[in-house]
Parts: C-alpha cells; structure tokens; sequence
C-alpha cells in the first residue's frame, strides 16, 4: 500500500513508520521540517521514504506539496482541532481511500465510570464542533487537549461520509525516547524517597507499551474498520504499581502522599476512565498484558537518562 504519515518521525510514529517499511509499504512522510527523518529505519525494506515538506495548518501550501499525489491510507499523527481536521478532510478527502487519526484517551476527561469506558461514551457524530475557539493559542490548546482530539474525531465523523477511524490511545510507557519527563518524575523523588502527590482517592488507568502502539496501528492500516477504537494492552497499572517498579529498578523509597487538592503527580487520577479494548479485540487484535512489559518499558526509559 502507498501510506502517508503526517508528522511520523518521532516516537511511536518512527516505529509506526519502521513496521510499514518492514512490511513492505511505500511510505510518505509529511512535516514542517523541524524534526529529521529517523535514520535508524530498516536498511532491507524494499522502499524508502518519500519526505514532504508542509505546514498542515496552511492548506494551500498543503496541496502544493502533496501535488497528484493519492494515498491508499492516511495516518494523522498529529492533528489536535477541528480546524486541522477540516483542512485534512478538505485536503485528503479525494486523495486517499482511509484516514487513521490517532486520538487519545483524554476524550473521555469528562468520564468517571466504576467500568472500563467503552468506544460510544463519546460518540463523535454528537459532539458539537466550535472552529472559532482560539485553537491557535499554545496555552488554550494545551489546556484543552482532549477536546480539541474530540472535536477533531466530530469533523471527521461528520456528513457525508468519511472513510475514518480515530485511535484513542492509552497513556504511552517505555522507550528510550520518551520526550514527556513522566518516568524520570517519579524515579528522582523514589531516588530521593521525596513525596509523590497524588489524589486522596487516586484510581489505577489503562496504558500501552510504546512498541505495541506501534504495531497496533500499522495493523489499523491494513484494516478495514471505520470508527473510534480504544487502543491499550490489558491490565490497568496504578501510581504505586509503576513506582513499585522504578523502586526495583533504581533503588530509594516510594513515599505516595495523598492530597484532597492542588497539583498531583503524572500517572495519577482523581477520576476512574480506563478504557474498554473488546472492539479492537473482536476486531481481530490481540493486546499482551502490561505484566508482560512494565519492567522492560520502565528499564528502556530509566536507561537513557
């Protein structure tokens, strides 16, 4: 298949990237620039990829650079409005045959469920899409992650029909490229035995080791299905379990200090949202159980700093 990757070249997206390749897909990758393409991808692959330059905020220099070019199946990796999913939809509506955008598990930051939140707790043909909201302003977005991913997915699922699915991804564990700082928060203050703030009622969340994102959207690629569809391995973790781990790993004094308000620790929640992951499975994909990885996903992070 010829597959584009809108910003693919980091984190699970090089690896996204890697397994097409492997695969034997033709790969296009499309980004402002900022970041290179990663040189660690397979030598063997029977393609390389095709790098485009665009800044997918700007739809004239968008279909500049994609040209004639049509696509078998597009892999958003970072769209996080509705104003960047209506210039997709516009843009790639006659260029390619299926959208995968990866979404997040944050759509359901209104939930508080006793049991694992399935897919139409947050149906995006429901959801209404307010383009004027200041999507441009880094703090405005930042602060309303979740639902810029939800209103992104209602542009996608709107009339007329989009051939779409929306990924909602669980909180990401492991490699030795984890940008985000959340791992080596908790193993400075296990090290140091420093307290580790987190709610007074602080509920466990579901997660994915960053390999098996990897993998389970390169087989969204080559699926078939249309919708949102929570991705995550069995298995939910709580703040003490991943400390627990760290404390193996690294040494020090887990000290889990709970408050009733202010700031808490990353992997913490006040709130139960852990997602259901029946669809993807009846669908035909089978998660590993966090067990299987936590050492492993915690050791490749704790290794690189």
């Amino acid at each position: 298949m010829n597959i584009l990757i809108i910003g693919g070249n980091r984190y699970f997206g090089k690896r996204l990237t890697a397994r097409l390749l492997k695969s034997g897909h033709a790969v296009t990758i499309l980004n402002r620039g900022s970041s290179p393409i990663p040189d660690d991808l397979p030598s063997d692959a029977p393609h390389t990829v095709t790098h485009l330059l665009a800044d997918r905020n700007d739809e004239a220099a968008l279909e500049s650079a994609l040209g004639d070019r049509t696509f078998d199946v597009v892999v958003d990796q970072v769209c996080y409005t509705p104003r960047q999913a209506a210039i997709a939809r516009r843009v790639f509506g006659p260029r390619t045959g299926r959208y995968v955008m990866t979404s997040t598990v944050e759509v359901y930051e209104y939930e508080d469920s006793a049991t694992p939140v399935r897919e139409e707790a947050v149906d995006p043909r429901t959801v209404t899409v307010d383009l004027d909201l200041p999507w441009d302003d880094g703090e405005f977005l930042d602060a309303h992650y979740g639902e810029g991913k939800r209103q992104a997915e209602a542009v996608f699922a709107a009339e007329p029909p989009f051939p779409y699915t929306a990924v909602r991804v669980a909180h990401v564990l492991g490699g030795e490229d984890d940008f985000t700082g959340r791992v080596e928060h908790y193993a400075h203050r296990v090290r140091a035995g420093e307290p580790i703030a987190v709610p007074a009622v602080n509920h466990p969340a579901t997660y994915v080791y960053v390999k098996e994102i990897a993998e389970f959207l390169a087989w969204a690629v080559e699926a078939e299905f249309t919708g949102p569809v929570n991705a995550h391995s069995h298995g939910p973790l709580t703040t003490a379990d991943i400390c627990a781990e760290i404390e193996r790993q690294v040494g020090g004094r887990t000290v889990l200090q709970e408050v009733e308000v202010g700031e808490v620790s990353p992997f913490s929640f006040a709130r139960s949202y852990g997602m259901d992951n029946s669809r993807a499975t009846a669908l035909g994909f089978s998660f590993s159980h966090s067990a299987q990885w936590l050492a492993q996903a915690l050791s490749e992070t704790l290794g690189a700093r």
